[in-house]
């Protein structure tokens, strides 16, 4: 079997109203997903999306000739692309959809098949008041979510523990609440200064207090003392990080220094799918949790779900989830059928071969970028 072809499609779906995120300062009217494409001279196409993949054109001959089952070949490969300034993991997920395609199984089971399905978590994505938030938490719980993550804004601090508190209070104990610092990575012209460690003591503190299940990306990546220091200081919460963090010898640094509770590392944006797995199975070996991020749109919420199911990861998953700014019909536009959770509030690997995902093709044409 060889690749013949790489097609990518540039797909734009403009939101109305636009989404608030807590990430980013200017409300997104847009919302932009590369559909990824890769063709074989034995009829079978592998798809996959995540990041941009832009400039993939100066590497696309790397691949072109090549046998698709090769994986670890085009991992390495990808590595050298990506070190030149892309980021290909995309690329990597469409040929996992081959092999999946090819041997008859659904990836997780290629990946260990320690799980048919994860409990998640309903990542919410806007900064809302304390009674809004509240009303969307108990939405969540009645769709059938078990717990959920709120994001607080770094200028906003006390509305976003008083946030927090109000969830807690009207939801009770038995509903597992993450919170979200945002503080490891910056969208594009966001040159603020991060919160520094005295600040974000005193945060993570508060939050411990509310018996959070974890507070995420607290202080910038390169703090590893930081990172230690919050650890040391609350023992009853957990320290996740680690989205963006696409170096292995950093994130085996990490894992030797102890850094972390929880690694996050996203298999379309940061580490790729091969990669993941490895790493998940070595912190698990240290009794470290493997829950990776998973906002872009459904095809990379399944990849994701299929590397950490695979592995045993967990024990929650990253669902995106805030209506109605953001809902799974709006981040699946480009499919069948939007990814949802069952009524168990878990998200279920797909019992087909390859990732699962079948592309809604009147939507490709109907929202591709000309």
């Amino acid at each position: 079997m060889k690749i013949t072809e790489i097609t990518l499609d540039r797909l734009r779906l403009r939101l109305d109203p636009p989404l608030r995120a807590a990430w980013d300062p200017d409300p997104r009217g847009q919302f932009d997903a590369t559909i990824v494409r890769v063709h074989t001279d034995e009829g079978i196409t592998g798809i996959g999306s995540g990041d941009t993949m832009d400039g993939f054109a100066a590497f696309e001959d790397l691949f072109l000739g090549e046998d698709p089952l090769d994986i670890v070949r085009h991992v390495k490969a990808i590595e050298t692309a990506n070190f030149h300034g892309g980021s290909y993991w995309p690329l990597e997920v469409a040929l996992w959809d081959i092999i999946g395609k090819v041997a008859g199984l659904p990836i997780a089971t290629l990946f260990g098949n320690a799980a048919r399905a994860v409990p998640a978590y309903a990542s919410f994505a806007e900064l809302k008041s304390p009674e809004e938030r509240v009303e969307t938490a108990v939405r969540a719980r009645a769709a059938g979510f078990r717990a959920a993550k709120i994001r607080i804004d770094r200028d906003r601090v006390s509305e976003g523990i008083a946030t927090v508190a109000a969830v807690r209070d009207s939801l009770g104990g038995d509903f597992e609440i993450m919170v979200d610092l945002n503080q490891s990575w910056r969208m594009a012209g966001d040159t603020a200064n991060p919160s520094d460690l005295v600040k974000t003591r005193k945060i993570v503190r508060a939050l411990a207090e509310l018996d959070v299940f974890w507070v995420e990306e607290p202080l910038p990546y390169n703090d590893i003392e930081g990172f230690r220091t919050l650890r040391a200081d609350n023992p009853g919460v957990r320290i996740a990080a680690g989205e963006m963090l696409d170096s292995v010898p950093e994130l085996l640094r990490y894992l030797e220094r102890d850094v972390l509770d929880v690694y996050q590392m996203d298999v379309v944006l940061a580490l790729g799918m091969h990669r993941s797995r490895t790493f998940a199975e070595l912190a698990q070996l240290k009794h470290r949790q493997f829950t990776p991020h998973s906002w872009t749109n459904g095809i990379g919420v399944l990849a994701n779900l299929h590397v950490s199911a695979g592995v045993g990861g967990g024990p929650y998953f990253e669902f995106p989830y805030d209506p109605p700014g953001w809902t799974p019909e709006r981040r699946d536009f480009m499919l069948r059928e939007p990814v949802m959770i069952n009524a168990k509030g878990e998200l279920e690997v797909p019992r087909v071969p390859g990732l699962g995902a079948e592309l809604d093709e009147d939507a490709v044409e109907r929202w591709r970028i000309r």
